[in-house]
């Protein structure tokens, strides 16, 4: 908007601009605080203004030619400020006083300006005890009007918040200030939440506030979409909805078959009251289903959905409808993102990951790239083994011609992954991976980079390097490193371990005779630039060949080329193979009793959980027949955990510790323990997989046990520094792996659950707490997040006040300069940027003991260098970490805090959320 100036000893006519201006204002509405809408009048300023110096300097004031003119400069002002006002929308009075006070200011008359505050104050005061009784007519959604105030929107949100600590009388008013006279019903709606979660930085409870009046808000929108009476009860939207669903071609006619009279009689309503507001406008925007963009299922009807989808082959598949409905509706395990998409759907794609090897000639390299469309159609995240693929300058035997190399076939699977989304509901991901040796690995590390030629760059695809452990010792001993075209040496990509080294030097031998093209780069110049990479763009993520298939219970039947878009997945892939993994996490936090881990109760959530993601291998819809034959012969799957976090806090433990390393040791030796003895016991009852014989399992070698075999490969002066003690019986599990065998190649690995964490409320996967109050931006808008924890230690220490929600939002969540706040709570609730990587990897290291897969393991530091890049990847590497995930660090700068509280819907700083969606196709 153009600034305008005013001198006032060139004002010939102080009116005359406000005039000018008003001209332009002539269809103007405003909206007063009792909801009538009037027509915009200038000379109300003017008048208010002169009503302001007339109460500092007595009635004289009203004869005194500059302060008239200082109250024409005032309206003029405020009249340009309003000029650009859509004429359909009324402007608010208070916006228009805020403007007046504002110039006031601007005029150096403060004590004017004080006056004018202050009367506002006292009218405010005044209007609030007069606000109960007052009343206004709002347009229902019939279009009949009814009658509104203070004391009956408050008696209902007493209704929705029951037992919540929320001040409704206060609430209340700030809604009805919103609404003006025949507001439309709609209007009435967003107001609510609107209004409770600009209140959410003060009480988390005002985020259950929101999203019970969601939830109030999704049922009327369920009975009108499905035609029933507003005294329609929770079961039947349920049993209607199915009905509809498959009316309406949306769910699977099957579903029909089960006793829906029986699972609606199961629906537990009150389980809605433990979402928060993220997690169930999350569940509204992206999963449930809806017709024309009208939802008709409610939360628990969504979650038994779920369920009859996974028990649809079961022969008791009510009774296990409702075990896996109890699970999931409870918060105790999610199912990943593609499985509550799709669950019961017609196109039931239920797997999370797909990986794929992509061959070396044009068939191949264009078959990949159509089936990572066709993979990516229906919700699944990809990885793509590119490495076979030629380098750059390569002979052609066919065209006798030279290869352009892997990099712009790179850019041609960037542009499919943006124009093939994920079923509609979020972005098509896709992870390219390389091994070290390949010839144009230095182009492909700077894929994401910002400038250069943009036919070269991969701007959406994220990338990762596949590192032999050679690769690292001749970094650790500053020797050359050489780099081959794979259609030179086509056997070094399916070798690792002692065998990928022989095979190497011999190589290495025939390129010094100049027998097969090659490159020498120093192993310390390329590392450098390695870690120089992901530093400035992120990629490429490192992930390490050889402990990825050193420990792989499959190495029998393949090799693991590379692992998946989140780097948590390690399976064999091959020409004839696509692998497939099946996900979902465990929620820690709800595995706790009397602040101790449960451990009956983890082994009864494993047992079913084991179960659910079994059946999803049999139930899932396989979009290429590579994927479905691979899925079949091995049936792998990946259970997971969220809410690491959480269980610290519940404990009392901050995550930099060692009470830290020993509880990621001790729990996730539990799930281990009881997740492989869940899928031996399912191998009693269904069978092995096809391909056990021969396996790790089959030689009764446990993920435990395999570290052993990593550690043989690595010289003594590198040798894996991984800890390899166990706490519970595990003769136990060996007993009845050598008796029944396991149901399933591959069971377990953490991915980052960023959105299913959000659902169920909890910290995401394994990830340290971001901040302890910040905004968080995902595809379903901005949503203020709060550490409960941190309020509920607060309020012990009698700290939870005004006061300090202005210190969190000035310090971002940080709690180091605050100093009222105890040390001992500073300790625990430390963010991510003040907890050394080093801690992060040792609890990882600590996890992938147990593990058979991998872990996502973003890393994040505070200040970053090339020296401590280089300590912090060199150290993951010999703890025995398979991959890591995104390098996260913060910025030079940050802006300055001018003030703290603005009054805004979020009003506390906007940060990195980590819910970026090209993190989400795991979940």
């Amino acid at each position: 908007m153009t600034e305008l100036l005013i001198d006032k000893t060139q004002l010939d006519s102080p009116n005359q601009l406000g005039a000018d201006v008003g001209k332009q204002l002539t269809s103007l509405n405003v909206k007063k605080r009792n909801g009538r809408v009037v027509p915009f009048n200038e000379a109300l300023i003017t008048n208010a203004v002169m009503k302001a110096f007339v109460g500092v300097y007595g009635p004289e004031a009203d004869q005194s030619t500059s302060f008239k003119n200082i109250s024409s400069q005032v309206t003029s002002k405020v009249t340009l400020e309003l000029s650009d006002q859509p004429e359909n929308i009324p402007v608010d009075i208070e916006k228009i006083q805020n403007l007046v006070e504002q110039q006031l200011m601007l005029n150096q008359v403060p004590d004017v300006a004080k006056a004018y505050i202050l009367y506002r104050h006292s009218q405010e005061q005044k209007r609030q005890n007069d606000q109960v009784d007052h009343v206004i007519s709002i347009l229902g959604s019939d279009g009949k009007p009814f009658k509104l105030s203070v004391a009956s929107i408050s008696e209902s949100l007493a209704k929705v918040g029951e037992g919540l600590d929320v001040d409704t009388q206060r609430l209340a008013k700030d809604i009805f200030a919103n609404l003006y006279e025949n507001a439309p019903f709609d209007d009435f709606l967003k107001s609510r939440i609107m209004c409770a979660r600009t209140r959410i930085e003060t009480n988390p409870d005002y985020s259950y506030l929101c999203a019970r009046i969601l939830k109030e808000d999704l049922f009327d929108m369920s009975i009108r979409c499905l035609g029933l009476s507003k005294d329609s009860s929770y079961e039947q939207v349920f049993v209607s909805g199915i009905r509809f669903g498959v009316e309406k071609e949306l769910i699977n006619p099957d579903l029909l078959g089960f006793d829906l009279d029986r699972l609606a009689d199961h629906l537990d309503q009150t389980k809605d009251n433990i979402f928060n507001f993220l997690g169930l406008q999350t569940l509204f925007d992206r999963y449930f289903i809806h017709w024309k963009l009208e939802r008709f299922e409610l939360p628990q009807s969504f979650f038994m959905r779920i369920a009859m989808g996974l028990a649809l082959k079961e022969q008791n598949k009510n009774d296990k409808a409702i075990e896996f409905y109890n699970l999931l509706s409870s918060h105790t395990f999610m199912s990943s993102t593609p499985t509550l998409f799709n669950s019961g759907t017609l196109r039931s794609q239920l797997s999370s990951c797909y990986l794929t090897t992509v061959s070396d000639d044009l068939d191949g390299i264009y078959s990949a790239i159509k089936d990572n469309a066709n993979l990516s159609k229906y919700a699944g995240g990809l990885g793509n083994d590119w490495t076979n693929v030629r380098g750059c300058g390569a002979h052609i035997k066919g065209t006798n011609g030279m290869s352009s190399g892997v990099i712009p076939f790179l850019n041609v699977a960037d542009a499919t992954a943006v124009a093939v989304n994920q079923g509609g509901k979020r972005k098509g991901a896709v992870c390219a991976y390389l091994e070290t040796w390949h010839l144009d690995i230095e182009e492909f590390l700077e894929l994401r980079k910002n400038t250069g030629d943009d036919r070269r760059r991969t701007h959406d695809m994220n990338t990762a390097n596949w590192v032999p452990d050679l690769f690292m010792e001749r970094v650790h001993n500053k020797e050359d490193w050489t780099l081959f075209s794979p259609s030179d040496a086509p056997d070094l990509h399916g070798l690792y371990g002692d065998a990928f080294k022989a095979r190497y030097e011999t190589y290495e031998a025939l390129a010094k005779e100049d027998k097969i093209p090659h490159r020498v780069v120093s192993a310390v110049q390329l590392w450098r630039k390695m870690l120089s990479m992901i530093f400035e763009t992120g990629h490429p993520w490192m992930t390490f060949k050889d402990p990825c298939n050193l420990r792989s219970p499959q190495q029998h039947v393949g090799v693991v080329n590379s692992s998946n878009l989140c780097t948590e997945i390690t399976l064999n892939t091959s020409k004839e193979e696509i692998a497939v993994c099946n996900l979902g996490s465990i929620n820690l936090s709800k595995h706790f009793t009397d602040g101790k881990l449960d451990e009956a109760k983890l082994k009864s959530t494993i047992d079913v959980a084991i179960r659910m993601l079994d059946n999803v291998i049999d139930i899932n819809y396989y979009a290429v027949d590579t994927a479905k034959n691979s899925n079949f012969k091995h049936r792998p799957i990946g259970m997971g955990l969220m809410g690491f976090q959480d269980a610290l806090y519940i404990q009392g433990i901050a995550y930099d510790s060692e009470e830290a390393v020993k509880f990621a040791d001790y729990c996730m030796e539990l799930i281990s323990y009881h997740a492989i003895l869940a899928s031996s016991k399912l191998a009693e009852e269904r069978g092995v997989y096809e391909s056990y014989k021969g396996s790790l399992w089959d030689r009764g070698i446990l993920p435990v046990d395999s570290i052993k075999l990593l550690k043989e490969t690595r010289p003594d002066h590198l040798v894996c520094d991984q800890d390899e003690s166990v706490s519970l019986n595990w003769d136990v599990v060996r007993k009845q792996v050598a008796n029944f065998g396991v149901r399933n190649s591959n069971i377990m690995a953490i991915a980052p659950t960023a959105t299913i964490a959000n659902i169920c409320g909890v910290s995401q996967s394994i990830e340290p707490t971001y901040q302890n109050l910040f905004v968080k931006s995902n595809l379903s808008g901005e949503f203020t997040m709060i550490n409960e924890y941190l309020i509920e230690a607060l309020k012990k220490e009698g700290l939870w006040d005004e006061a300090m929600v202005n210190d969190l939002k000035y310090y971002n969540g940080d709690l180091t300069n605050i100093e009222r706040v105890p040390n001992s709570i500073k300790t625990v609730f430390k963010t991510a940027f003040q907890i050394e990587p080093q801690w992060l990897i040792d609890c990882a290291s600590m996890r992938q003991k147990w593990i058979d897969q991998a872990q996502s393991l973003n890393l994040y530091i505070n200040q970053p260098s090339g020296k401590k890049l280089d300590q912090i990847y060199k150290y993951a590497w010999m703890k025995g970490l398979k991959t890591t995930y995104y390098l996260r660090s913060l910025g030079a700068s940050a802006p300055e805090r001018a003030t703290v509280t603005d009054g805004q819907l979020n009003a506390v700083p906007k940060q990195c959320s980590i819910d970026d969606p090209d993190c989400e196709a795991c979940q």
